[in-house]
């Protein structure tokens, strides 16, 4: 007989002695006014199936963690390059550093601009260039690609995917990267390109030559020591907004992918997965729509999705359950850097995860000073950088990621739970050690009882507003 509370989850910390037994329970804390404080061991106690308990651990298996990571934005780069080696050191070990840092597996860069680049480019803006004789990567060797570099310094092992935000703007229905009108990026109204519309010109010689381009920036950045694992054609295409992005219908989606793309990286890049993303939608009748396809769904090896995508992770992960599903952007914020944003942060987490999603990534990674977009607006950074006093300070999301990533190893298994678990999330990794966070949102401090499977029983006292990982190990 199991018996699990129905009343609300809380954890608190035991700093009791180690229940008899071979398996060691330790607790890291975080909490507005202390982050990553080691509570040391935490009270493990025998199960006892007459007692009940207010979140049990299953040893049911859900989906294979791929792990977590960031974006790469130039922004980023600029704020890191300004600072002494030293500090520039400290930061991308806390972000790459496997053991030290948020142990970060896969990251993301944009292809040419986006939303946080320093200002509009494309690897080929000469129209009628349909050779590509003018294609080069050389704004990205400034600030992107030694951003890149530096982190492949202290993780080997990194993998990057990409995605454009705009294609070049002579291969655009209104000849610009963006398809919203606004004082800032000077597009006539009248050439708007609303969600729902293609920007795109879909003749053929246009969606050949965009399919040659994308294979060209991965066979570039090759050759600059950076290989790309993974392809996602378009970032957002639901999108209606004033930096570079592109509106792209369902119908031209599955005819570029399925006639151009697909082929092209069969035959040029047949180590490269191409993923459909990033979905900023919640039309799930839009993605059966577009994997009906078989001419391009033959091609697709996953699904990206952020924003409104998230509505649709659970569908997506009952409805192809053989592919896998990653997050692909987080809610990025508007500059507050505070703990609210954090706490916002982990509930995308415990949204995307708990519904079928095996990557989470956060989109600035760094950034500088105001945290503000080359197109005007404020967004939060898990690192923000004082360029003027060539300093660096850890954002409270940087602490709620690590809570979740830390542990967290690729290939390791989200684990079933039952009763109360609104805010917690459980994992098990391949060595067999299990990782449990939980998140108390409430004022004051909450008690809570969580038994792994029938093995034991933690009695936890959770801090007030706190982030909790506990470390199992066997």
């Amino acid at each position: 007989m199991i018996k699990i509370k129905g009343l609300t989850v809380a954890v608190s910390l035991m700093t009791a002695a180690l229940a008899a037994g071979a398996t060691d329970v330790r607790i890291i804390t975080s909490t507005p006014e202390s982050q990553w404080t080691d509570g040391g061991v935490v009270e493990y106690a025998a199960y006892d199936n007459t007692v009940s308990h207010d979140v049990m651990v299953t040893r049911y298996v859900a989906q294979t963690m791929k792990g977590f990571g960031g974006c790469f934005n130039e922004l980023g780069g600029k704020a890191l390059k300004s600072l002494g080696k030293k500090e520039r050191q400290r930061v991308l070990e806390g972000l790459f550093h496997p053991e030290e840092g948020l142990n970060f597996s896969v990251c993301r860069t944009p292809v040419g601009a986006n939303d946080f680049a320093t200002e509009w480019y494309s690897y080929d803006e000469t129209p009628g260039d349909f050779e590509l004789r003018k294609f080069s990567i050389k704004h990205d060797r400034k600030y992107l690609i030694p951003y890149i570099k530096w982190a492949q310094e202290i993780n080997p092992s990194l993998r990057i995917w990409a995605s454009p935000w705009s294609a070049p703007q002579w291969f655009k229905t209104n000849g610009h990267y963006a398809n919203r009108a606004d004082a800032i990026n000077g597009l006539d109204p009248s050439k708007e390109a609303p969600t729902g519309t293609d920007q795109m010109i879909l003749e053929p010689e246009y969606l050949t030559a965009y399919s040659r381009y994308l294979s060209r920036y991965v066979t570039e950045y090759a050759a600059e020591g950076i290989e790309i694992s993974m392809l996602q054609f378009q970032n957002e295409p639901y999108t209606f907004n004033i930096w570079p992005n592109c509106s792209w219908t369902p119908q031209a989606i599955t005819r570029f992918i399925g006639g151009y793309l697909g082929s092209e990286f069969e035959k040029s890049h047949p180590g490269v997965e191409l993923w459909l993303g990033t979905l900023n939608t919640d039309r799930f009748d839009h993605v059966e729509t577009m994997m009906s396809d078989e001419a391009m769904a033959r091609y697709i090896k996953g699904f990206g999705v952020q924003w409104e995508g998230k509505d649709i992770v659970g569908r997506i992960y009952e409805k192809y359950p053989e592919l896998p599903i990653i997050q692909t952007e987080n809610e990025c914020g508007d500059g507050s850097n505070d703990w609210a944003a954090a706490e916002h942060t982990y509930g995308l987490m415990r949204k995307y995860i708990g519904d079928g999603a095996g990557l989470y990534m956060y989109f600035n990674m760094v950034l500088g000073d105001d945290c503000r977009s080359s197109w005007g607006w404020k967004q939060n950074a898990m690192v923000v950088v004082d360029t003027k006093a060539k300093t660096a300070r850890f954002t409270p999301e940087y602490y709620a990621m690590k809570h979740v990533s830390r542990y967290v190893q690729p290939g390791a298994k989200r684990l079933m739970t039952l009763g109360n678990d609104g805010n917690l999330l459980a994992f098990e990794n391949a060595d067999g050690s299990r990782v449990v966070v939980i998140y108390n949102p409430e004022e004051q401090t909450k008690e809570m009882t969580v038994s792994l499977s029938r093995d034991g029983v933690m009695n936890l006292s959770l801090q007030p507003k706190s982030f909790n990982t506990l470390l199992i190990t066997e």
